[in-house]
């Protein structure tokens, strides 16, 4: 390090005699990213040490631009695709899963496979399966895992004890087990959640079922459900009918600070909110985390990949080459190893999950080595799920399910109004997008 330092120091003399030249040279690139808390101050200082290090010596500067939520960066994108100003988008880009149809769309992508195919000697090999797979669509390899990150089960250890929390039938078991108000009166609630998109995917793969047709939208534009004739769906529903008719569960969106503050006690999130979740408890009791919910006790255990990736554009091939060049630094061991100890996301790098530092950092963290143990058991058919019309189908799944608690519907019923209700949204988009 001391080397490459002293290196930096000596390209900058040398920069600093002859300015005309040293801006001549060098290729700048732009990258938006959505990154916020923790992971963006991470981030940009990740961007400043390539800046100051591998890309001053290479002739590389990046600049990062903030772009806000991952919706509001692909709304951006996709704006400017449909107005044909490609030249207004930036040379590397972080994507969720929102914009991965949109991307996979565009002319002016210049996808991993595009990658490989001109600088045939990249090595992406030490990427992690499950992390590539979330970001292969149609058989093409969008983009590199960043911020890899699945959903699991964070706990008032305190209040819980050892009580048990592997299946849906183990949260409902809670109520009467746990103290209904906090030390101050204030009421408890054992759980909270309202299923959506992600979560239903998790919870259909658990049962060995995709939510949606071609592979949870995969490997082809999705076009009905897939979870009817086999029944999941109305197994789900039947099981998460009986836990808010146990009353451990309310039927709205987790609360971080109600969790934070004692009256929530279980709340699935992201695990790439480690570190803010701990931040938020403080002493207030114990922290637990563990692998998300199953089903029911036959189900297999895990939880879809999600998170983003970093995709990039083809702006000439100096551009082009430079693009690369960062993507490779960011998703390298060395920063992935940073990047997931400092706010709870996975290592997308499986070296990295075998280095030293990570080895040494999750056994005194062990909270942070629960999402990469539940990703690497997790079975290689379960699927996050990719839709065209994915904000009408995320709320009409919520609207559908909370509808089934408060109207005292079957499950049954409830099926046939979701089939009717996704099913429609996507037949409509497939029609609209021949």
């Amino acid at each position: 390090m001391k080397k490459a330092m002293c290196a930096v120091l000596c390209l900058t003399m040398i920069f600093a005699l002859l300015p005309a030249c040293a801006e001549a040279g060098t290729t700048e690139i732009v990258f938006w990213h959505s990154m916020t808390e923790e992971a963006k101050t991470l981030l940009e200082s990740f961007v400043e040490d390539y800046n100051k290090g591998e890309g001053a010596q290479k002739g590389i500067k990046v600049t990062a631009v903030f772009q806000g939520s991952y919706a509001d960066s692909v709304t951006k994108m996709n704006s400017i695709l449909s107005s044909g100003q490609t030249g207004e988008l930036p040379d590397v880009m972080q994507l969720d899963a929102t914009g991965k149809a949109s991307y996979l769309q565009a002319d002016a992508a210049w996808t991993v496979d595009d990658m490989v195919l001109e600088y045939p000697d990249t090595d992406v090999s030490a990427m992690l399966p499950a992390a590539m797979m979330n970001w292969n669509l149609a058989g093409t390899q969008l983009g590199l895992p960043f911020a890899t990150s699945t959903t699991v089960t964070y706990y008032n250890k305190t209040a819980l004890g050892g009580l048990p929390l592997d299946t849906l039938a183990d949260i409902a078991a809670l109520k009467g087990k746990v103290s209904e108000t906090t030390a101050d009166g204030a009421a408890v609630t054992i759980y909270a959640a309202v299923p959506n998109t992600p979560t239903l995917a998790n919870w259909l793969g658990q049962l060995g079922s995709d939510v949606v047709t071609r592979r949870n939208g995969s490997e082809g534009m999705a076009d009905a459900l897939a979870c009817i004739d086999n029944g999941a769906l109305v197994r789900f529903l039947t099981e998460w009918k009986a836990l808010y008719a146990s009353g451990a569960l309310l039927n709205a969106s987790a609360d971080r600070e109600a969790f934070a503050a004692g009256r929530l006690l279980v709340m699935t999130n992201s695990s790439s909110s480690v570190a803010a979740i701990q931040a938020l408890v403080g002493d207030r009791f114990e922290l637990g985390v563990c692998a998300y919910p199953r089903v029911h006790a036959q189900a297999s255990a895990g939880a879809t990949v999600s998170g983003s990736c970093l995709v990039m554009f083809d702006q000439g091939e100096a551009r082009r080459a430079a693009a690369r060049d960062f993507v490779l630094y960011l998703t390298s061991a060395e920063v992935q190893t940073a990047f997931a100890m400092g706010t709870g996301y996975v290592p997308s790098n499986a070296l990295a999950a075998r280095s030293e530092a990570w080895q040494a950092f999750v056994a005194r963290e062990p909270l942070y080595a629960v999402a990469l143990e539940q990703i690497l058991a997790t079975p290689d058919t379960m699927r996050s799920v990719t839709v065209g019309p994915s904000a009408d189908f995320y709320y009409a799944i919520m609207n559908d399910i909370s509808d089934m608690l408060v109207n005292d519907q079957s499950p049954e019923e409830t099926a046939e109004i979701m089939e009717e209700d996704l099913g429609g949204l996507l037949w409509q988009y497939v029609r609209a997008n021949p």
